[in-house]
C-alpha cells in the first residue's frame, strides 16, 4: 500500500486539498484538531481496547482508568480527561483497531503530529506504518516533515500562487481535481450498528452528560419560583399565569437546544474517525432523547400551572402546552442536528418561531393586527391554546369550532417540521444532481494520462487489484461519489 504526503507553504491550501479528497470520496479522516464530545467515557466506545494506549497504564495504576473522559471543551463545557496529543493518539489507535480486519481503504490525516510531543513521534510513526501494511494513507504535514518524507511513496506539493494545479513526485504539473479524482480510490469501512452502539448512546448522551442534569436542576429550580410566585392565583389570571409557564418551559430546554450545533460538528466528525458506526442512527437517538425531555417539561409545566391555579386539569390543555413548545422546540431540533448550519444562524432561525408568536398569533392582543397579516394567526399552535382557556375565548377572535381545536393544534405544531422536511427533500435532489455532475466529471478525466495517474500514485498492481475486485466501492467511478448523509 501507499503513504502520499501533502506538502506546501503555510496557506497553501494543505488542509483544503485533503477536505477535498475526503468529500469525493468515502474515507476514514483525521482532522488536525479533531472535535469529539469531551463527556465521552474512553472505556465505553465500542470495540474499542483503550488499554493498548501507551500512556493508558497510568490511568490503570492510578485507579482512574474507567473514569477517564476524551476531555476536552465544547460549547463552553469544560471536561477533566485526556489532553490534545492523547486525544490524538486516541483516534490513531482506533483506527488501527477498527480496521484491522479491513483491507484497502483510504485513510485521510491531517497534521498527524500536531499536539504530539516528541517523545510520542515514535508510536505514531510506528501507527503509520502498520495502517500502511494494508491500507493506503494520505496525509498532511507541516512537522516531522524529513521522518513522513522518508516513510512516503508519494509527495504532492502545493502551491499558494497556484491554486489550480498540484506537482506530484517528479512530475509536470496536475489539473488540481484530476489529482483529486486520482486519488479517491479505495474500499468502504464497513461497520454494521449493534446494540454496542446504543448502550454507547446510553452511557455518552444519558449517564455521562453533565447537560440533562442541569436542564433537571434548572427546570427544579425555576418551577418552584413558579409555584411560590403565582400560589393560590385567581382563575381570572388563567392565561397570564400561562405566559409565565410556557415562557419558563421554554427557557429551560433552550440551553440543551442551542448545544446541538456543537454535539452534531462533534458527532459527525467522530463518525469520520470510525469512533461510531453511523451518524443517521445518533441523530434519530438525540432527536428523540430532545423530544423526550420537551415532553417532559410539558408535564412539569401542566402540574404546576394545576398547582397554583384552578380550572386547567383537563388532558387538552396538556397537549395543548406540548404543542406550544413543540411548534418552538422542533426547528432547533431540525436546524441544529440535521443541517450544516453555524451556531449563530441555527439560533437566528431557531428562535424565529417564539418571536413569530408573540407578533402573528395575536393571543397577546385579541383581534388586532393588520388585515391578512393577522391572519397568520391559524399557523400558531398558541391561538389555538388560548381559544381554549375559560373567560379568554370568548375574546379570541375567529376561533375554530371546538371539536376541532385539537387537530389543529397539533397541525399547526408541526408546521415548522413540515416546512424542514419540504426543504430536506428539495436539497435531496440538489445533492442527488450533484453527485450526479461528479461522477460525469471524473468520467470525463478518465483517459490514459489519468490512468498513469493512478498508477504513479498507487502502483500498477494496486491499480488492477482495487478496480478488479467485483465491487462498486472499488471502482474508479464510484470512487467519486461523496459520502452519504446518514453514514460514516
Amino acid at each position: 500500500m501507499t503513504l502520499t504526503t501533502v506538502v506546501g507553504s503555510s496557506g497553501s491550501g494543505k488542509t483544503t486539498f485533503l477536505n477535498d479528497v475526503h468529500k469525493s470520496h468515502k474515507c476514514t479522516y483525521i482532522r488536525q484538531y479533531h472535535a469529539m464530545r469531551p463527556y465521552i467515557p474512553v472505556t465505553k466506545i465500542p470495540n474499542f481496547d483503550p488499554t493498548k494506549l501507551p500512556y493508558w497504564d497510568i490511568y490503570v495504576r492510578e485507579g482512574t482508568a474507567d473514569k477517564i473522559k476524551v476531555g476536552g471543551t465544547m460549547a463552553g463545557e469544560f471536561t477533566a480527561g485526556l489532553s490534545g496529543g492523547q486525544r490524538k493518539i486516541l483516534l490513531f489507535e482506533l483506527i488501527c483497531q477498527r480496521t484491522a480486519d479491513q483491507s484497502e481503504l483510504l485513510i485521510a490525516l491531517d497534521e498527524p503530529f500536531a499536539g504530539v510531543t516528541d517523545d510520542f513521534v515514535p508510536y505514531v510513526v510506528e501507527r503509520l506504518n502498520y495502517l500502511k501494511k494494508r491500507h493506503n494513507i494520505i496525509l498532511v504535514t507541516n512537522d516531522h516533515i524529513d521522518t513522513l518524507t522518508q516513510m512516503a511513496d508519494n509527495t504532492l506539493t502545493v502551491s499558494a500562487w497556484d491554486r489550480s494545479t498540484v506537482k506530484i513526485n517528479d512530475t509536470d504539473k496536475v489539473d488540481r481535481e484530476r489529482a483529486i479524482f486520482a486519488l479517491s480510490l479505495g474500499d468502504e469501512y464497513n461497520f454494521d450498528s449493534t446494540h454496542e452502539d446504543l448502550r454507547f448512546f446510553w452511557d455518552c448522551e444519558v449517564s455521562s452528560n453533565a447537560a440533562l442534569l442541569g436542564v433537571f436542576i434548572f427546570s427544579l429550580v425555576t418551577h418552584i419560583l413558579f409555584i411560590v410566585t403565582f400560589w393560590d392565583s385567581d382563575s381570572d389570571l388563567a392565561a397570564l399565569v400561562l405566559v409565565a409557564g410556557g415562557i419558563i418551559a421554554y427557557f429551560c430546554v433552550q440551553p440543551y437546544l442551542l448545544s446541538l450545533v456543537g454535539w452534531r460538528n462533534a458527532m459527525e466528525e467522530e463518525a469520520e474517525a470510525l469512533m461510531h458506526s453511523s451518524k443517521g442512527l445518533n441523530r434519530s437517538l438525540k432527536s428523540l432523547l430532545t423530544v423526550l425531555i420537551v415532553f417532559l417539561v410539558a408535564w412539569a409545566e401542566f402540574g404546576v400551572v394545576n398547582l397554583v391555579i384552578d380550572g386547567l386539569s383537563n388532558i387538552k390543555f396538556w397537549l395543548a402546552m406540548f404543542a406550544d413548545s413543540a411548534s418552538m422546540t422542533f426547528p432547533f431540533i431540525c436546524l441544529g442536528i440535521y443541517t450544516k448550519l453555524d451556531f449563530q444562524t441555527v439560533q437566528i432561525l431557531g428562535s424565529l418561531p417564539f418571536l413569530m408568536m408573540i407578533f402573528f398569533s395575536t393571543t397577546f392582543s385579541p383581534g388586532s393586527g393588520v388585515e391578512v397579516v393577522k391572519e397568520l394567526r391559524y399557523l400558531f399552535a398558541r391561538f389555538y391554546f388560548w381559544c381554549m382557556i375559560p373567560d379568554v375565548q370568548d375574546d379570541m377572535e375567529g376561533c375554530p369550532d371546538e371539536n376541532l381545536l385539537e387537530l389543529y393544534l397539533v397541525l399547526s405544531s408541526l408546521v415548522g417540521l413540515s416546512l424542514f422536511l419540504v426543504t430536506q427533500v428539495i436539497s435531496r435532489f440538489k445533492k442527488n444532481s450533484e453527485a450526479t455532475k461528479l461522477v460525469q466529471l471524473k468520467e470525463a478525466m478518465e483517459d490514459e494520462e489519468f490512468h498513469q495517474l493512478q498508477v504513479e500514485l498507487y502502483g500498477e498492481k494496486a491499480l488492477r487489484r482495487l478496480n478488479g475486485m467485483g465491487s462498486s466501492a472499488h471502482s474508479s467511478v464510484s470512487g467519486a461519489l461523496p459520502p452519504k448523509v446518514e453514514d460514516c
